[in-house]
């Protein structure tokens, strides 16, 4: 299907994002035989494309991430999603019910329902060797890379719920977590604190922010910290870093009102759908207890399959208001 069949389409469902969720909505719609469109801003996979060994996917005791991006894209494609590059800019439901989705190339796509799949992005702290070192020592997710890191010195950045409990979940791996915090009091709930202070694998370092992330050919070596009330500097000696300071959904891209935590977290009902009848969601920008591959498809496989039930039941509930007229 050529660019200009794509923008004139009406799609049954249109799905946004091209992340493990967003895939396999795409792969269960084409399955259904719903008219299925995928916008995806880069290559099939999202964060999969970020990850160099993944461990923990039902099936596979070890795949690269960008193997198994191809492997759901293609199954995607073969029941008959069609996926375009692009970025959306908005979803809105247009006044007829259906939706409109406009777009970065300056397209408008309408379909008559949306999965929004967009996932999010991990805080970054933005200083050297961040970036130079993602994926070699640097990393947003314990439970996906906790197990590559046996028997060495961790640094945890960041004072809330997440680090916390990240910094705890690390230990079972490491030989030793330090938890570094800008202030002299976390934010993590007073549970959470008194689990994390009672860990004799954890130390806290107070007052402390990253000034930049060190290492070498194998990866990360050390983290350099500057004190937040004497500017003095030190280093500390770790293997790896874990970065915990927020995580922000991409659900700005809605529209109009819709239900959401204080984070901007979509709120959905057990059918994925949102507050807005018709758009679903799924993936890392649901209110959710975990963000794994596994929940993004599980939650996908939901929507998708809701998805075709709404569409069906308003396709009668169209015919019976036609046969009362």
């Amino acid at each position: 299907m050529t660019d200009e069949q794509n923008h004139n389409t009406q799609y049954d469902v249109i799905i946004v994002g091209g992340g493990p969720a967003g895939l396999c909505a795409a792969m269960y719609s084409g399955r259904g035989m719903l008219n299925t469109l995928l916008i995806e801003r880069g290559l099939p996979g999202g964060e999969l494309l970020n990850t160099e060994l993944i461990e923990d996917y039902p099936g596979f005791e070890s795949i690269l991430g960008r193997e198994l991006a191809e492997k759901m894209a293609s199954h995607a494609v073969k029941f008959g999603a069609s996926i375009v590059t692009d970025t959306v800019d908005s979803i809105e439901k247009t006044d007829a019910g259906d939706f409109e989705i406009k777009t970065q190339l300056g397209k408008t796509y309408r379909a008559a329902t949306v999965i929004i799949t967009a996932g999010g992005s991990p805080n970054k702290l933005g200083v050297p060797g961040e970036q130079e070192y993602a994926g070699r020592g640097v990393s947003y997710c314990a439970v996906c890379d906790g197990a590559f890191f046996k028997n060495e010195m961790l640094a945890v950045i960041g004072g809330g719920d997440a680090a916390v409990e990240e910094a705890m979940y690390l230990t079972r791996y490491a030989s030793k977590v330090y938890l570094i915090h800008r202030r002299d009091q976390l934010r993590a709930s007073k549970i959470l604190q008194e689990r994390l202070f009672a860990n004799p694998k954890i130390e806290v370092i107070w007052n402390k922010v990253v000034e930049e992330i060190e290492g070498g050919p194998k990866g990360v070596t050390s983290v350099r910290l500057k004190d937040t009330l004497t500017d003095e500097e030190n280093h500390v000696d770790v293997g790896g870093v874990f970065i915990f300071i927020g995580f922000t959904p991409n659900s700005g891209i809605i529209k109009g009102h819709f239900d959401h935590d204080p984070s901007g977290y979509i709120v959905t009902d057990s059918h994925m759908m949102t507050s807005i009848p018709g758009l679903f969601a799924a993936g890392d920008l649901r209110v959710q207890l975990t963000r794994q591959i596994t929940t993004a498809v599980g939650d996908a496989t939901t929507a998708a399959i809701a998805v075709e039930k709404y569409l069906t039941d308003h396709k009668a509930g169209a015919k019976e208001t036609v046969g009362s007229a």
